[in-house]
């Protein structure tokens, strides 16, 4: 029940999405990474960054995530890191399930969802996009199929600037 009511304030939420947030910088963190090393957020400044945290059981988050992985897969080369933030506390599940979406960008593991807490997220998926300068300029609460033309026109404004 909790699974649902999160997914249904996670879509309702999603009229939110795209909120521009006056510049702030992006909360640092280092995470374990599904292939074993650890990153650092600070690491990537002079990158525009998509931090996604989403979930194994959220519907919108399974859906998001071929979204994000077509915008690393086009967008890399020119300066554009998406980091898939995951929130389970099974890393197992998140494991397989990125494997079954064939994400290639990195999938770093949040279980005690520390990392979370300093972005303020209370729905999933949350998506924050980061300029260059390491400042959060977007915001995206929730997933509906049309944030997926509002990240390729935020991603490839920040990445002219």
């Amino acid at each position: 029940m909790k699974r649902l009511i999160v997914a249904i304030i996670g879509t309702v939420c999603a009229g939110i999405a795209g909120a521009s947030e006056a510049p702030r910088a992006a909360p640092d963190f280092a995470l374990k990474s599904m292939g074993g090393a650890n990153l650092r957020l600070s690491e990537h400044v002079g990158e525009v960054v998509v931090v996604n945290f989403w979930a194994t059981w959220c519907g919108p988050c399974r859906e998001e995530l071929p979204v994000l992985e077509r915008l690393h897969r086009q967008y890399s080369k020119a300066g554009l890191l998406v980091l898939g933030v995951n929130m389970d506390e099974d890393i197992g599940g998140a494991r397989a399930m990125a494997r079954r979406l064939d994400v290639t960008f990195p999938v770093l593991f949040d279980t005690d969802k520390r990392v979370a807490r300093g972005y303020d997220v209370a729905t999933m998926p949350a998506t924050f996009i980061v300029d260059r300068d390491g400042h959060v300029r977007h915001r995206h609460l929730g997933y509906v199929p049309e944030t997926a033309d509002a990240y390729e026109r935020e991603v490839r404004a920040l990445l002219k600037e």
